[in-house]
């Protein structure tokens, strides 16, 4: 963590130690443990990320109810029975069924994928901006600010309905602030992580801690689904209110770093150096820990840019199910019959259920081959066909789609939730940087802003081809996953030479023939 003598302003830029913890202490009468530190700094921030991704899942929720099912898609209105029943009132609500304008138009799918790129393409830029920000701020504060401010705009979304507004340029206005303060989010939640947690078990610790994504998203279709009976607003409304809520509990309690509740700092620094691992792409660590990184290096750290390239195409297949398939499956015949708008998107909840798996999966493989890139190639080229597979036989059965989602929600989320948390904590700290901390933040947001360019151009993409073929989307989707593989083909061979030539040194001497262990 640095010397002892060093200026401890100087590494924690101003934090303090959160109202929460000083009362927590004062009532205790004794200082939180660093064990206890951590705990608590794993779960505000996965409640963090998780109210984060709750209120970016509600737009795909009701996107089907901006745009109803039209003749000009060539689909069919779904029927009265339905699979869910315990959604009926909501799927009989003909408040629901109209639209809202300018979205229920011809041109109101594409207008939805515009939303979206604005969304998204204002994500992602103010992503590059907040990770740079991030490694000079308070992270606390910045996260609580992005978290506020997100559940203003959210809500504010949602207001429209209430004072019946049907500008496009409103809602686009207010999804762009909203995107802005939504990329806040994670650079500072995988900063805080980072500076509590080292090497060793890091895959799996994050794969875990990643379910927040799919918890978020899961959530976030639950609530915008059972609200849209009381009217769409409260599909925002809610997930809103409940983000400003989390944002005050991490403006309370959260302890950015070890230094800031005033836990020792040799006793962290043996905790992170007895975690480093050898690992031939992101290895090693020193003493120094002063200046923030600037933009410019953290770019050339080795394996930012092969790593962020690959998060582009991931990314850009993730967001397409995370922002169309509700719509895909209302639209699309299953066994039969049509999906309600509220079944689809519960339904669609099952993508995430995978992505909780396929996280947890590839950070524990990953730390058990020690190798990142070769498991993320691994799950990206094996997306493609459980991509192909559920496009060509989901529509069998909604048993079939079931599960066939299930499988492509775990090879699509897997690599995605690996390349997000290890790999950006892995470079974070990356041997070229002299053990700096400080440039977590700022790599993570150079490797998720990448992405979220990615993500920003998928959905906006399927809003124009699934009008002519969803077959279309699929075709993207599967030449995405591949190209993603094809960028860590590198890192991948480098890291298998590196295990090979390892082999070959620890090559045990019995081996060798039997006279020439022999003494003469």
């Amino acid at each position: 963590m640095g010397s002892s003598g060093e200026p401890r302003s100087k590494r924690v830029m101003g934090t303090i130690k959160p109202l929460g913890i000083q009362l927590f202490e004062c009532v205790r009468g004794g200082p939180l443990s660093f064990r206890s530190s951590q705990a608590l700094v794993l779960v505000l921030t996965f409640l963090s990320y998780a109210s984060y991704h709750a209120t970016r899942k509600t737009t795909s929720i009701v996107k089907s109810v901006l745009d109803p099912k039209t003749a000009n898609l060539g689909m069919l209105h779904w029927p009265s029975q339905q699979y869910l029943q315990d959604l009926q009132g909501a799927a009989n609500n003909t408040a629901l069924t109209s639209g809202w304008a300018p979205f229920n138009g011809d041109g109101g799918t594409a207008l939805l994928g515009e939303i979206d790129l604005a969304f998204l393409g204002v994500y992602a830029i103010g992503m590059f901006f907040a990770g740079h920000l991030g490694d000079r701020v308070d992270l606390r504060i910045l996260l609580t600010i992005g978290m506020v401010g997100t559940g203003l705009f959210t809500a504010a979304f949602g207001a429209g309905y209430w004072l019946n507004i049907h500008s496009f340029y409103y809602f686009l206005a207010v999804q762009m602030i909203a995107g802005l303060f939504q990329s806040t989010g994670w650079p500072s939640v995988v900063a805080v992580v980072g500076n509590w947690f080292g090497k060793s078990k890091r895959g799996l610790i994050m794969g875990i801690w990643n379910a927040h994504t799919s918890v978020g998203n899961i959530s976030g279709s639950l609530i915008a689904a059972a609200m849209l009976k009381f009217g769409w607003s409260w599909s925002f409304a809610v997930p809103g209110a409940m983000i400003a809520l989390v944002g005050l509990a991490v403006f309370l309690f959260l302890p950015v770093d070890p230094e800031v509740i005033e836990i020792e700092d040799d006793r962290h620094v043996r905790d992170y150096e007895k975690n480093d691992t050898d690992v031939p792409l992101l290895e090693g660590r020193s003493d120094s820990r002063d200046e923030a990184v600037g933009f410019i290096q953290a770019w050339r750290i080795p394996g930012v840019a092969p790593f962020a390239l690959c998060l582009f195409f991931c990314k850009l297949v993730a967001y397409t199910f995370l922002y169309w398939l509700p719509f895909y499956l209302s639209h699309t015949e299953i066994g039969g019959e049509y999906l309600s708008d509220s079944a689809a998107g519960v339904l669609s909840t099952l993508f995430d259920v995978g992505g909780v798996v396929g996280g947890i999966l590839a950070g524990h493989i990953s730390d058990r081959l020690d190798a990142r890139a070769l498991t993320a190639a691994s799950f990206t080229f094996s997306a493609i066909p459980a991509l192909f597979f559920y496009r060509i036989y989901g529509s069998i059965s909604l048993t079939w789609n079931a599960a066939l989602m299930l499988l492509t929600g775990v090879l699509v989320n897997g690599p995605y939730a690996l390349i997000t948390t290890a790999v950006s904590a892995d470079l974070g700290t990356h041997s070229s940087l002299n053990g700096n901390s400080r440039a977590l933040a700022t790599v993570t947001a150079i490797i998720d802003g990448t992405g979220s360019i990615g993500a920003a151009v998928g959905p906006l993409l399927t809003g124009y081809i699934s009008a002519r073929s969803w077959s279309g989307v699929f075709t993207m989707l599967m030449v995405s996953a591949l190209i993603a593989g094809l960028l860590l083909s590198r890192l991948v061979v480098a890291e298998i030479s590196a295990k090979m030539e390892a082999r070959r040194r620890t090559e045990p001497a019995s081996d060798l023939p039997v006279s020439s262990l022999e003494e003469p």
